[in-house]
């Protein structure tokens, strides 16, 4: 199969099929170029992005955020990564009192996005506060909007290796794509650090997809240069 005859929204269709069931979560954890790694690297992650939630300023940007907090917004399969999981990957991954030097644009921020999140997000809380030993300071509130961020702050890890991105070229075309894709959050994730070649390739290896586009990402992702 070549890599010009097909791109990652062709490939990655199959998990389109579950796409109601799926489940959205937002987060703030100081600047959102690590957590869309961290989470992007997790299995049961399907999508991610980031941008601004929690202000009310109307359609902020990087340079004019108001009083907007820098977010990361995922969307997983509860079959895989229930919300708990993720909530205690949140909180095990930040420090929620820290001091915020920049108003509110780095500070601990949950938007739960129905009932049942708000109910666990308290169990998980409470449970936090016991490991760390003091009150959480993160601000939970009912969810009311996300800006999505400018295109470059869009799996800002990867596009770090421009080469990497030369390779992935014809797989995504537009940039939309490399925000929506599994393969792209898993790759951004890889490359800060989290996870390895071989993990992501058993991964894989179970994805809702066509087994001949699970031979072909598999071989990409060794064949990638970095």
């Amino acid at each position: 199969m070549e890599q010009e005859q097909i791109t990652i929204q062709e490939i990655e269709r199959g998990f389109e099929k579950k796409a109601e069931e799926y489940e959205t979560a937002t987060f703030g954890m100081g600047c959102f170029w690590g957590p869309e790694a961290r989470f992007g690297a997790l299995r049961g992650v399907i999508r991610t992005r980031v941008g601004f939630a929690g202000g009310t300023l109307t359609s902020p940007t990087y340079r004019n955020m108001g009083d907007h907090t820098e977010t990361v917004e995922i969307d997983f399969d509860p079959a895989i990564l229930n919300f708990e999981d993720v909530l205690l990957h949140f909180w095990r991954n930040h420090y929620p009192n820290r001091d915020n030097y920049k108003g509110r644009q780095y500070i601990s921020l949950l938007r739960y996005h129905n009932g049942k999140q708000e109910q666990v997000a308290n169990k998980v809380k409470a449970q936090m506060e016991k490991e760390l030993g003091e009150a959480i300071e993160t601000d939970i509130a009912p969810f009311t909007g996300f800006t999505l961020a400018e295109e470059r702050h869009q799996k800002y890890y990867l596009k770090r290796y421009p080469k990497a991105l030369d390779q992935l070229e014809n797989l995504y075309p537009t940039p939309d794509l490399l925000l929506n894709s599994t393969f792209a959050a898993r790759m951004n994730g890889f490359v800060k650090g989290y996870g390895t070649r071989e993990e992501l390739k058993h991964e894989i290896a179970g994805w809702p997809i066509e087994e001949e586009h699970r031979q072909f990402m598999i071989a990409l992702l060794f064949q990638l240069k970095w």
